[in-house]
């Protein structure tokens, strides 16, 4: 027993550093292939191919971290989806590092910071993201670091300080357009500066100097976008998720509070009441650390105010940034909690009260995602909609047999997304598989088609709606077609199939 409070952090860190990983990994290849997954992998393995092509992803406005790390990791493992997946799990963790550290500079207690990171591990909506391969765990790391080294600069007042700060949040811009919060929001770090200091106005002084060297070195990183010629194109994607200033003031608040609602209702779908609870709690419990608190709480709410102002198209996972300094206070009140208790039945009865829900969800998205209980458009964009990988798998080991000896020709319905890139993904470079993606597709076969089965085994791809289809995934009765597989989503009247072009 000595040896364990001894050692109780290091052991506890172990432990903890397990259960994240089982966590993140465990049936991590569960889920089917997601439209944006496949942009992005195939973007990394294009950049990886070709050293020109490495700002590729701004050609759609996207900014390129991810991709970079994506291609280092692709030069070791072999299953590009897995490799671009394991970017959210590290980042997953690094985040989970961020946690523990800002929660023990906040509130000064070690079990704190634990209970925090524990907390981070059960989190459905860091489950979910930690185990895709999309942007946004990425960009969740980069935040977290950034608000501690805030914190640290604003208390410590040292120009080392500033220049990993400057880094870290220049890393975060490079990644995406909402880690420009990281430097909207550095000015409320004085909530915390003691101003009943003997020399505050130097130490005032000094720090607008420190945080105009952060701001100026992640500017300067984010310049090095400027070397791509498509690095205007940012701003025409920023203004597909958000509103233009001009657009914007034609109508300021009409869709300001359906965003809010839509907001909220994903907070409570992913988190559920405990959670909403706790971390709302620990403005009521004490008022010890009351300041560091509110900028916790601001580092929620001005962007979720922000984005539900400006936002016109959205999708849960813009909150998940948000939503992680709201951690630190949950860990806050249920450590007071617990530590209010004496009796050790009752800690552990309030302990799994707190987290049941946690531990619900997070079982059914580890193991049987299309019924866990997050929200429903997240479920439809992940599995039971058209822009769910269902039937790729499947169809890429039939288009492998058939490809083994022969040279086939597959069509796709789209150019870009889902199709025809999960596909390349795989097959790309099969020598005998030549893949070509088609938009739009109507109730002629393209010209493409047609010459191609006469020479070759053709095949085509249907996942989403069309000209002339009944339905959604399904060729038009006047293709030449014969299904070789089919899988219908969980959403009734969705279909991915693969046809067999008969001439």
């Amino acid at each position: 027993m000595g040896f364990i409070k001894r050692n109780f952090t290091i052991i506890t860190a172990v432990l903890f550093t397990a259960l994240y990983f089982f966590t993140r990994l465990y049936n991590i290849l569960g889920l089917p292939i997601f439209t944006d997954e496949a942009i992005y992998i195939r973007w990394s393995q294009i950049a990886l191919q070709d050293a020109s092509w490495r700002f590729i992803s701004l050609t759609d406005g996207k900014q390129p971290m991810y991709v970079w790390i994506t291609m280092a990791l692709l030069r070791f493992i072999q299953d590009p989806l897995l490799a671009g997946r394991l970017v959210s799990v590290l980042s997953g963790f690094v985040t989970l590092l961020g946690l523990f550290f800002l929660t023990k500079e906040v509130f000064k207690n070690k079990n704190i910071a634990l209970l925090s990171g524990f907390l981070y591990i059960l989190f459905p909506f860091a489950l979910v993201y930690d185990r895709i391969a999309l942007y946004d765990s990425l960009v969740a790391a980069f935040i977290v670091w950034s608000l501690y080294f805030e914190i640290l600069l604003v208390k410590r007042l040292r120009l080392d300080l500033a220049l990993i700060l400057g880094m870290i949040v220049g890393a975060g811009m490079l990644t995406k357009t909402i880690a420009n919060f990281s430097l909207i929001l550095l000015p409320f770090s004085l909530l915390i500066f003691n101003f009943k200091e003997k020399y505050r106005n130097k130490k005032l002084i000094q720090w607008v100097i420190y945080i105009l060297v952060s701001a100026g070195i992640a500017n300067l990183i984010y310049a090095i976008l400027r070397l791509s010629p498509f690095f205007y194109i940012i701003n025409q994607k920023n203004y597909v998720f958000i509103y233009s200033p001009t657009e914007w003031l034609q109508h300021p608040f009409t869709y300001f509070f359906n965003n809010l609602a839509a907001f909220l209702n994903w907070l409570n779908g992913y988190t559920a009441a405990p959670f909403l609870i706790l971390f709302l709690a620990a403005f009521l419990i004490s008022t010890k650390y009351l300041k560091e608190k509110i900028l916790l709480l601001i580092w929620f709410l001005i962007p979720l105010v922000s984005t539900a102002l400006f936002g016109k198209l959205l999708y849960p996972r813009f909150m998940l940034f948000m939503t992680i300094p709201l951690i630190p206070l949950a860990a806050y009140s249920l450590y007071f909690l617990i530590e209010k208790v004496r009796a050790s039945g009752l800690k552990i009865l309030i302990f799994f009260v707190f987290i049941f829900m946690f531990l619900i969800k997070d079982f059914y998205i580890i193991k049987d995602f299309k019924n866990a209980p997050i929200p429903q458009s997240d479920k439809g964009q992940f599995i039971t909609g058209w822009p769910s990988g269902v039937g790729v798998a499947e169809s890429v080991k039939i288009l492998q047999e058939e490809a083994k000896d022969k040279k086939i020709f597959v069509g796709t319905q789209g150019t870009f997304g889902l199709m025809p890139y999960a596909l390349e993904i795989y097959l790309d470079k099969n020598p005998n598989i030549k893949i070509v993606g088609f938009w739009p597709v109507g109730g002629t076969p393209p010209e493409e088609i047609i010459t191609a089965g006469k020479k070759m085994p053709t095949y085509f791809i249907f996942y989403q709606e069309c000209i002339d289809c009944k339905y959604i995934g399904v060729a038009p009765d006047s293709w030449p077609v014969k299904k070789i597989f089919q899988i219908e989503k969980e959403e009734k009247g969705q279909f991915f199939t693969l046809y067999e072009i008969k001439l």
